[in-house]
């Protein structure tokens, strides 16, 4: 059904199930099944840190007190401030959840809408935005949708043929009615301003198809959407643009979209995922300089509370202290080993062995390989440079 009709009431939202219905005349082109997609790490079950920022202060304007969700996996503040970190995707369904229980779900969508200008998502937003074409862009925020929302659940795909192009927009989380109408609602709507603002023009799409039930009130889709050709009730969220207005040319810097590419891959390798009490710790393990070697006590103090208290939970998640450290020299062995040329002496004193020949024996247990062979493979990957002195291995 669309605004221009009558709405009648379904009977139940529409749920996405695999398989779904190919549009008849269109040619369904998977961004998945393109070539370039992306190997970095996706980290199911996580969402960017700039993300939840976005939603912890949405909620928060919309009258749901901090209180309610301060404690979750998460939210602290350290990880919050630090794009490394990736919030577990239940940490921010319930923020959603309280949202919905502030307000209608459609009053939600649009109340988030004017909460993310462009940025608030972060470098999703730019790959987007700075491309050659809008249609690039778009293929681009398919490739990584997971430098903002959990790639487990999320995925764009993209229809095209001669007049029109259609962007699905798939949420697989399972969703209670109200909380799936208001972020798929919202998510779909985010392509309009940004292909708009990407253009610098006012792109208006010709339809809209939407898995919720047709609210009683149209007027907060309309805004979100700048049409009233809205179907209800849909297989799957969808927006329709003419082909003209996503395949032109638009202002963009040269190189820029590939230099963000770039980015986006090294954002997802060095992103950090929260989504327990163990990721937690081994974050808070990970923040130490590499020239410091954590102790248990500063540790257990970081994590507010007492050693014992910490050496018991790590039990709980069967590994021990030992285990940790040991873990945490063998990754900053090898990314020093993989991205430096400081003598092994050096390396040896960052990652807590007494001397380069207790270095050599760690490699040695961790490889199978002598610290020359490990090091020799790791020159073979990167790009020539200035060489510089080494101590010998």
């Amino acid at each position: 059904m669309t605004l221009d009709r009558i709405p009648q009431p379904a009977q139940g939202p529409a749920r996405h199930k695999k398989g779904l219905t190919r549009q008849k005349g269109l040619q369904r082109h998977r961004e998945s099944e393109r070539p370039g997609t992306t190997d970095a790490p996706q980290f199911p079950g996580t969402i960017a840190a700039a993300f939840t920022r976005l939603n912890a202060t949405a909620a928060t304007r919309l009258g749901v007190s901090p209180e309610k969700y301060a404690n979750l996996v998460g939210m602290a503040p350290e990880h919050l401030a630090d794009d490394r970190y990736r919030t577990p995707a239940s940490t921010n369904v319930r923020i959603w959840e309280l949202m919905t229980l502030q307000a209608p779900w459609h009053e939600v969508s649009l109340h988030m809408a004017h909460e993310s200008p462009l940025g608030a998502l972060g470098l999703w937003d730019y790959l987007v935005t700075q491309a050659p074409t809008p249609l690039t862009g778009l293929r681009d925020a398919a490739r990584f949708v997971a430098t903002v929302a959990d790639a487990g659940t999320e995925a764009l795909h993209i229809d095209e043929d001669e007049q029109h192009i259609t962007l699905s927009h798939i949420n697989a989380a399972d969703l209670s009615d109200d909380v799936a109408s208001a972020i798929r609602t919202y998510s779909l709507s985010l392509f309009r301003p940004r292909i708009s603002e990407s253009t610098r023009r006012d792109i208006t799409p010709i339809k809209v198809t939407l898995a919720a039930r047709a609210p009683r009130t149209h007027q907060n889709l309309v805004q979100l959407y700048g049409t009233r050709a809205i179907d209800f009730s849909s297989p799957v969220n969808t927006i329709t643009f003419r082909a003209a207005d996503l395949t032109a040319p638009q202002p963009h810097v040269p190189g820029l979209s590939t230099l963000l590419r770039r980015h986006a891959e090294q954002q997802l390798a060095d992103a950090i995922p929260l989504q327990n009490w163990l990721d937690i710790f081994r974050a808070a393990l990970r923040t130490t300089q590499d020239a410091e070697i954590p102790t248990l006590k500063t540790v257990s103090r970081q994590m507010s509370c007492s050693t014992r208290t910490l050496q018991r939970r790590l039990e709980e998640h069967r590994t021990t202290w030992s285990q940790e450290l040991q873990a945490l020299r063998r990754e900053r062995t090898h990314r020093l080993l993989s991205t430096t040329d400081l003598p092994l002496s050096s390396i040896a004193g960052r990652v807590g062995y007494a001397d380069a020949g207790g270095l050599r024996r760690a490699v040695q247990r961790w490889t199978a390989q002598p610290v020359a062979a490990v090091r020799a493979r790791n020159d073979d990957c990167r790009p020539a440079g200035p060489t510089s002195t080494r101590e010998s291995s």
